[in-house]
């Protein structure tokens, strides 16, 4: 894949926790340990707003679907409903009993899901008063490290090393037991195939249905770092973050080594393929980096 180096920001946040890109590409966000999240230009690499209200590192973030409306989660058991515009906090929901990891819209992002460390998922009626949770599953025996979030499921990745997929429509639980701590989970963009990034340093694939491993991709490095990866390419190609300051990517149906992208010192934990595009974000201490294909139009970002 020919991705190349286009620029990077200096997110001046503290370590940036996760870079996310909104519904269409247009904007990305970043979570800090400054207990800020920042809303970002990422053709250009300019700072449009600034949201700040955790009293915490904040962990994970995600835009709603018509980009008027941010949700955010932080090490401080809180959850946050953003209006984009005017930057103020429209609701503070406080439930869970430890850290919150990962959040989720719904599709037409009337529902927040969040997942924690203390080994539950709640889901946020955000269009109601409603404070309290509408619904908790309690069924990980660890920590909740990651979530995807259809139309009709809740699939939800744990450290106690099983992938649990909720079906709201059928009222079912299935439980796909890798038996290996889970960092992260995404879904293949047709359904069939969850990608679970897992701590020793291996991402499997398993399929959806039958919880059958299909493929596994070994050559980077997790060490004890929370690592995402994700599907590019019409789910061709499988790229991840390592800790020897690189992403890898991998054949998805070979399970083939790619190719690397080198990039400066730091673990890369963080990464967020453009939702249409070809360009991928990857976060590193306080840095952003900005990689795609040289022939996309892109203005040269700031490098500060």
């Amino acid at each position: 894949m020919d991705l190349v180096r286009k620029g990077a920001i200096n997110c001046d946040q503290g370590a940036v926790r996760a870079v996310r890109y909104n519904v269409d590409g247009s904007y990305c966000l970043t979570c800090g340990s400054d207990k800020k999240i920042k809303l970002w230009n990422p053709h250009s690499g300019l700072l449009l707003k600034t949201y700040g209200g955790h009293a915490g590192e904040v962990m994970d973030a995600a835009g709603s679907c018509d980009s008027g409306f941010i949700v955010s989660v932080s090490q401080d058991k809180s959850v946050i409903y953003w209006d984009v515009t005017t930057g103020q906090p429209v609701r503070r929901l406080r439930g869970h009993a430890g850290a919150v990891q990962c959040v989720k819209f719904n599709e037409d992002s009337s529902i927040a899901v969040s997942g924690s460390t203390d080994n539950t998922v709640m889901c946020w009626d955000i269009r109601t008063r409603k404070l309290e949770a509408i619904q908790t599953m309690r069924e990980a025996k660890d920590c909740i490290t990651s979530l995807v979030v259809t139309e009709h499921k809740i699939i939800a990745g744990s450290l106690d090393g099983s992938i649990r997929t909720y079906d709201l429509r059928a009222g079912e639980l299935t439980c796909d037991t890798v038996g290996i701590p889970i960092t992260h989970i995404v879904q293949t963009s047709d359904g069939q195939c969850i990608l679970a990034a897992c701590l020793d340093s291996t991402i499997r694939l398993v399929d959806t249905d039958s919880g059958e491993l299909l493929q596994e991709y070994k050559g980077h490095r997790t060490e004890d770092y929370h690592i995402e990866c994700a599907v590019i390419q019409g789910d061709s190609t499988i790229i991840s973050g390592s800790s020897e300051s690189c992403a890898v990517l991998w054949d998805l149906l070979e399970g083939n080594e790619l190719r690397r992208l080198q990039m400066d010192l730091g673990v890369v934990h963080s990464l967020a393929p453009h939702p249409t595009g070809s360009d991928i974000m990857f976060a590193k201490k306080r840095i952003v980096e900005v990689w795609g294909k040289p022939s996309d139009e892109i203005e040269e970002l700031v490098e500060d």
